[in-house]
């Protein structure tokens, strides 16, 4: 009897070993992974500089609390906050903690409640991250919802005008939507966010738990644009498959969030700081970034090349390496199909193929998953 709850649809792999872009199932299958567990290992898997950061660590302590200063916890938290336009950084352990932090540090610090989202966003499944995700299908079953969200139109200018007023206490948005399609944010809309926070006493909050640590081609996304948001969340990607969250924060807010206010068990553990720490001190570097942005280039690029004729094929989008071939219709099995002949990707949505490789791909196995998308979809399609 599987002592588990089905809270997952799970494929029919059962993974035995996992290095760099790829992953052995228990009965010799290689696949390409393109999910790196859905954006979280970043440098792929058992990468050697994490692997030695985490092992040094476990011989020293694994768990003291928050009680104690631990030097690590000021080293990582250092270098977000120097390779970004934040101030103060809160640990906790995934995406969905650091955007509850997040939303408590906006009600606390403006003493308004209302926030506004954006319609197939995606933020968590906490009762506040719940809330605060426009997906019905995320709602649905859950009795009455933590108010008051407002939920409109992504890249919609004119909507969020109408909305924005002085009664907001924040705007959350995510530069690109994952779970909701891939769709990358306007340049015109994320700078009218700004704008409008800054004109009405809300704070500008940015979800990076998906895009941020290099995924786009750079530290964050938000860097693309010239803007400079109040807080930004962060987590997948961060520590390269250990568990860990973070919430950074603009200096003003320090004050909202002082002893009592806030807190997590685990939140800032030694491990997964460790981990954290190679990761970051990897990606950050400018050549690394520039890399991430030339792969995303070049498989964006290929990618038109085999499937832009394809009648089935709205567009491919995306930014850095973090791409969707969006569909005429639905995805599911087409990522099977994929799953079949060796290459995993993940659904964003019904109709959207969402492509996650590690970023330390190389461009031969860019190649290889190209060819197993030729191979696969366009010859299936052409029957």
């Amino acid at each position: 009897m599987d002592a588990l709850f089905p809270t997952y649809a799970r494929w029919e792999i059962t993974v035995d070993s996992a290095e760099g872009a790829n992953i052995v199932d228990m009965n010799g299958t290689k696949y390409l992974d393109f999910v790196s567990g859905i954006a979280v290992c970043n440098l792929g898997h058992r990468h050697p500089a994490v692997l030695d950061a985490v092992q040094q660590q476990l011989t020293k302590f694994w768990h003291v609390s928050n009680l104690f200063h631990t030097n690590i916890q000021q080293e990582v938290a250092g270098q977000l906050v120097s390779n970004s336009d934040l101030d103060a950084v809160f640990f906790c352990n995934s995406g969905a903690e650091a955007n509850e932090a997040a939303l408590k540090l906006a009600r606390k610090y403006t003493q308004k409640s209302k926030v506004i989202t954006f319609i197939q966003s995606f933020h968590g499944r906490t009762f506040g991250t719940m809330a605060a995700t426009g997906q019905e299908k995320i709602h649905s079953g859950f009795g009455p919802l933590l108010q008051e969200f407002i939920y409109l139109p992504y890249n919609d200018c004119e909507a969020l005008k109408e909305a924005m007023d002085d009664s907001v206490a924040a705007v959350l948005v995510e530069v690109v939507q994952g779970e909701g399609g891939v769709v990358p944010a306007t340049s015109e809309f994320l700078t009218l966010i700004e704008v409008l926070c800054q004109q009405n006493g809300a704070l500008f909050i940015i979800d990076e738990v998906q895009t941020g640590i290099g995924r786009t081609g750079k530290k964050f996304a938000y860097q693309h644009f010239g803007i400079s948001p109040d807080i930004i969340t962060v987590a997948k990607g961060l520590g390269n498959g250990l568990p860990i969250g973070a919430m950074l924060g603009k200096a003003k807010l320090k004050e909202a969030f002082g002893p009592g206010s806030h807190g997590s068990t685990f939140g800032g553990n030694p491990i997964s700081l460790a981990a954290a720490q190679a990761t970051v001190s990897i990606i950050f570097e400018d050549s690394f970034l520039d890399e991430v942005e030339k792969k995303g280039a070049y498989l964006k690029e290929q990618l038109n090349k085999v499937l832009g004729n394809e009648e089935w094929v709205n567009e491919v989008r995306g930014s850095g390496l973090m791409l969707g071939i969006a569909c005429q219709s639905n995805a599911a099995e087409s990522i099977a199909a994929l799953r079949k002949n060796g290459l995993l990707t993940l659904p964003a949505g019904p109709d959207v193929i969402r492509l996650l490789p590690p970023l330390t791909v190389s461009y031969e196995q860019l190649d290889e998953a190209v060819n197993i998308i030729k191979s696969t979809l366009v010859t299936e399609y052409a029957k």
